[in-house]
């Protein structure tokens, strides 16, 4: 039975999606008008993992993920470096899937731009405007959060304490300082659509309940993104919405905590901002993710390089647990599983279990890494020279079977692809050892290493791996 967190109720729940086996989840993507930040990318990376552990659990999961490609940010960023809106967003779209797909995050089943679903948007602005939670003001439209009554019931508080409390733009002619712009009139050189209200675009918030009711529904499974968008992004989405529908926006709400740098919170003010590309040329991919999900999504994160660093290590101990495990399979004298080793098999086994009920816990992939390493420590102290390939087959289904569902060593099994200059070399190198040609061995083994293959010389052979 998976328990999930739910940020609405404040309470662990079972999880029980709409319709048996199947799921729909709303993911808050990036506004496109920069490459994205390592913030950004702890819930691109956490709530695939969610999907992944959901479809490894048998669910037929419909994962939405939208594009913010028109707002204040675009318009301005757009304008400083001459180019179109739409220039900037297509840009910024394809260099997120560059770095998203480094990151070893699936595509989304639908990836909706806000631009593309402006007739929807309207639709749902005039919906509310026509049974009084919205109006219009000289082209402008906004929510009326007073028409609410459950307005704060996701960040838990009344509208009078976010009033008093609240940091919002002014604008004497809101009925309420909570009100929320839903379509802003056109100004001068802004992208523009046609509207009831004269020419203008979206608010924010707006365009998220318009997409996901688009593909999911008027009431999705799971909601999700980081604990910044709680208030006002969430909050007003669920206002909004359900002023529309009457029905409950979402049943499930999943925020993770907040990323630091160093301690301290990401700030370009602060000059530790970081963006996943500039990571990227000084860490694989790989071991961004790895650092990403090593702590439970609601937990707070802090980044540095000790932490990468720590993540590497980490990462290299797993794949050499993988390689090992191939290696011996290669290498393996008797085919089929012998009697003594049933109780052997069992045991490995039971890591699987370990494993579903740390995920099933709130999707703790703290404890799930927790349960990886355990087997790969059982592989290195029980796995040997004279295991049975069947044994050693079904340990390696299970290893990968958990890497799987995290996104991880999805290159392990390259190894047994390497070009034939390679293989050419690790045999010229195993000859000139048998010839006692020290001297050449150790030059073909550093020409190795300059192409970023590492060799290890094992009892039962010469084993390889790539340098992460």
């Amino acid at each position: 039975m998976i328990k999930v967190y739910n940020d609405l109720t404040r309470r662990k729940e079972e999880f029980i999606p709409l319709q048996d086996k199947k799921v729909g989840i709303y993911v808050c993507g990036p506004t496109v008008y920069d490459y994205f930040h390592i913030g950004n990318a702890r819930p691109f990376t956490l709530f695939d993992i969610v999907r992944r552990y959901l479809e490894y659990r048998g669910y037929q999961v419909t994962y939405v993920q939208n594009f913010t490609d028109i707002d204040d940010k675009m318009i301005n960023r757009a304008n400083e470096l001459g180019i179109t809106v739409g220039e900037l967003a297509e840009k910024y779209i394809a260099e997120y899937f560059t770095d998203a797909d480094a990151l070893g995050i699936k595509r989304a089943d639908v990836h909706p731009r806000a631009t593309e679903h402006i007739p929807q948007i309207i639709a749902l602005v005039q919906k509310l405007v026509d049974n009084g939670s919205a109006y219009a003001v000289d082209g402008d439209v906004y929510y009326d959060t007073a028409k609410f009554a459950e307005y704060g019931k996701l960040s838990q508080q009344r509208l009078e304490e976010l009033e008093s409390g609240a940091r919002v733009e002014v604008d004497e002619r809101k009925k309420n300082p909570m009100d929320f712009a839903l379509w802003k009139q056109q100004k001068p050189g802004e992208p523009a659509w046609d509207s009831p209200w004269g020419k203008g675009r979206p608010g924010w918030h707006i365009e998220c309940s318009a997409m996901a009711r688009q593909y999911l529904g008027d009431t999705l499974d799971i909601h999700a993104g980081g604990a910044d968008l709680m208030f006002p992004h969430h909050e007003n989405e669920i206002a909004q919405s359900e002023a529309a529908t009457g029905k409950p926006f979402a049943r499930y709400w999943l925020h993770n905590g907040y990323l630091n740098i160093d301690g301290e919170k990401m700030s370009k003010s602060l000059g530790n901002f970081f963006t996943v590309r500039d990571i990227r040329q000084k860490y694989a991919p790989e071991v961004v993710r790895f650092f990403l999900l090593s702590a439970h999504y609601r937990s707070p994160l802090n980044f540095s390089d000790e932490q990468l660093a720590s993540a590497k290590s980490a990462l290299e101990r797993l794949y050499n647990a993988y390689l090992n495990l191939e290696h011996l399979r290669k290498t393996a004298k008797t085919s089929a599983l012998r009697e003594e080793e049933n109780e052997l098999l069992r045991r490995f086994k039971e890591y699987r279990e370990k494993f579903i009920a740390a995920m099933d816990d709130d999707f703790n992939t703290a404890d799930g890494v927790s349960v990886l390493f355990d087997l790969a420590r059982e592989i290195n102290t029980s796995a040997g020279g004279e295991s049975s390939r069947e044994l050693l087959e079904e340990v390696g289904k299970l290893f990968q079977e958990i890497c799987d569902v995290f996104g991880l060593l999805a290159d392990a099994g390259k190894e047994e692809t390497v070009d034939t200059e390679i293989e050419d070399l690790i045999r010229q190198r195993d000859e000139a050892r048998k010839r006692k040609n020290w001297a050449e061995a150790d030059r073909i083994r550093d020409r190795l290493l300059q192409q970023g293959i590492i060799l290890e010389d094992t009892p039962q052979g010469v084993r390889w791996k790539r340098k992460q």
